[in-house]
């Protein structure tokens, strides 16, 4: 982030956020809880969080984002260029009746 100040540009740290993470059926078995709270850096896409999410947890994590859409502000996405709002719920496919 560049702010200016007089006539000088100065570069600030981008602001960081938490994200509650909230995890379903087979997310919650890949990531070992329901959920969990991740320091982002603020306009983070969820793209990042799925590579920070398969970081943290590895390939069970990775073979659920493969399939899986992201709940956030009451809407179901599975884009990965939208900006992570403060609570995402990851779906995994369900199965049943």
């Amino acid at each position: 982030m560049v702010e200016t100040v007089g006539n000088v540009a100065a570069r600030t740290a981008p602001e960081t956020v938490v994200v509650t993470v909230r995890y379903f059926a087979a997310a919650a078995e890949a990531a070992g809880c329901g959920e969990e709270q991740l320091p982002l850096t603020e306009g983070v896409t969820l793209g990042r969080l799925r590579a920070a999410l398969i970081d943290r947890h590895g390939p069970a994590m990775a073979r659920v984002l493969d399939v899986a859409a992201y709940l956030q502000n009451d809407e179901l996405t599975r884009d990965l260029d939208d900006a992570v709002a403060s609570r995402v719920d990851v779906l995994p496919p369900f199965a049943g009746g």
